[in-house]
């Protein structure tokens, strides 16, 4: 292939690999607290004894670990308020760089707090941690997304989700107790994000700025052209993807505000999009599969249940890997439609088996077979396309905001769904999944008459015909199904 066809360039790789680390320490932290969690509770016990003479009770040692669990989607649901800020003042690649600083604060944090003999230090580790959370999950696809040539947009914006999926499954490894999951180093286990946070900072400083950014929001002309060069070598595209920056900002509102985001005409159906994209994924079962795998693997009879939730986490890597390869083929909106159908027939086989169990416990196997296809549904489509779907709807002096509004429903929906699963377990029992089900079924209806096909267009083409909602209805718009 000669190099006038393929932008991919080692520069562009290279910045690509680099974001990603930062998806990979948050994942790896959410999949590392699962196996250990006996040991770390016990902790908190030896604890409280040397401080007070006395065991901690029961329910408050349950109550103190669901707070260490849930504090580190607190603290991203607030890190989440501070993209748009960051993004626009300091660029998109510089503030990747600072928020990483927060991830290595809180490594160091839980990596003390054994030392300290403290789980206060451990669950303000987890609140600073989930701080990073909150900004680098926006920030990574904002800067990868403007930093892809137009038809690699969609790909290397999946490989983010790939990055997480596989650092939940390296979390869970590592922290079994045949690995670090130990009484002795549950400590370091919590501590190894410090690798990829420090390779991010060597690698990410060397590689160029958001394009995009310079142009647009900076209006450094010169400096955005030497920037697309480095990204994309010889290409004799870079003047093509100049004129269409130019294009872009000439139709760019400067400094849009939370209040004008959702004021503006134009910017409600992607809005809306964005809403129950989001909603629909993080409230369709997912959430309460990845967390509570193992209970419920423990509760069908499964004596090696930790096993079968590193098969959940290897089955959810294998389908990201997947999603990357099918996104720039089929389309956000084919895999959106499938993966929410899917997500839908899955919750309602959870109901059956989960409630017939009792009777047939035969079907113990068909329950894990079910989780399995949960995930991989999810994985497919909703779980890498609402993370970037932000941005390619809404202009470049929106996307910040919206990235940091994909990032407030994300987060708060595993917030909300890691405190509300388990209550409603046990008020509805197997029929807690229908919730998920009409969840997945109404965001496979919004999808299918609501959402556009974004693959292979330019983020100028795309705002275009919201920017024409604001006059027009977009009934007959080709390739674009939506309504005013």
């Amino acid at each position: 292939m000669g190099s006038k066809e393929s932008p991919l360039t080692a520069t562009l790789l290279t910045s690509i690999i680099a974001a990603v680390f930062g998806s990979l320490q948050i994942g790896y932290h959410t999949g590392n607290v699962n196996a250990p969690a006996r040991i770390i509770e016990e902790f908190f016990n030896v604890t409280w004894r040397s401080r007070h003479n006395e065991s901690m009770p029961d329910s408050s040692l349950t109550f103190l670990w669901s707070l260490s669990v849930s504090m580190k989607d607190f603290g991203a649901l607030l890190g989440s308020l501070g993209v748009k800020g960051l993004a626009d003042s300091f660029g998109r690649r510089n503030s990747i760089l600072i928020v990483n600083g927060l991830s290595i604060l809180g490594a160091c944090l839980m990596f003390v707090s054994k030392i300290s003999e403290s789980f206060e230090v451990l669950i303000l580790g987890r609140l600073v941690f989930g701080l990073f959370c909150g900004l680098a999950m926006s920030l990574n696809p904002l800067y990868i997304q403007e930093v892809s040539p137009t038809e690699f947009r969609g790909a290397f914006a999946t490989l983010n989700q790939v990055s997480f999926a596989a650092g939940i499954l390296l979390g869970m490894v590592v922290g079994l107790d045949t690995v670090l999951g130990t009484e002795h180093l549950w400590a370091l286990m919590l501590s190894l994000s410090l690798v990829p946070a420090l390779l991010q900072y060597v690698i990410l400083s060397c590689c160029p700025e958001s394009p995009r950014y310079l142009l647009i929001n900076c209006g450094r002309e010169a400096e955005a052209e030497a920037a697309l060069r480095r990204l994309r070598g010889k290409t004799g595209e870079i003047l093509k993807e100049l004129k269409e920056m130019k294009d872009e900002a000439s139709h760019t509102q400067a400094g849009v505000t939370i209040r004008e985001l959702f004021l503006r005409r134009g910017y409600r159906q992607p809005i809306r999009i964005v809403l129950i994209v989001n909603l629909g994924s993080q409230l369709s079962g997912f959430n309460a599969i990845i967390n509570y795998s193992t209970k419920m693997f423990s509760k069908s009879g499964f004596e090696e249940a930790k096993y079968l939730t590193l098969g959940v986490g290897a089955v959810n890597v294998l389908f990201t890997v997947v999603a990357f390869f099918l996104v720039e083929r089929a389309g956000r909106r084919k895999l959106l439609m499938i993966g929410f159908l899917c997500l839908a027939m899955c919750n309602l086989l959870m109901t059956i088996t989960d409630a017939i169990l009792h009777i047939v416990p035969e079907l113990r196997s068909l329950q894990v077979l079910v989780v399995f296809f949960l995930i991989s549904a999810y994985e497919v489509g909703p779980g890498p396309i609402s993370w970037f779907i932000g941005a390619e709807l809404f202009d470049q002096s929106a996307r910040p905001i919206a990235m940091a509004f994909t990032s407030m429903l994300n987060w708060g929906g595993k917030f909300v769904l890691a405190l509300l699963f388990p209550p409603l377990l046990k008020l509805c029992g197997p029929y807690v999944y229908l919730l998920f089900m009409s969840v997945a079924l109404f965001a496979f209806t919004f999808t299918l008459l609501r959402v556009p096909e974004t693959k292979g267009r330019t983020f100028d083409d795309i705002a275009a015909d919201f920017r024409e909602s604001d006059a027009i209805p977009l009934h007959n718009k080709t390739g674009f199904n939506t309504f005013p």
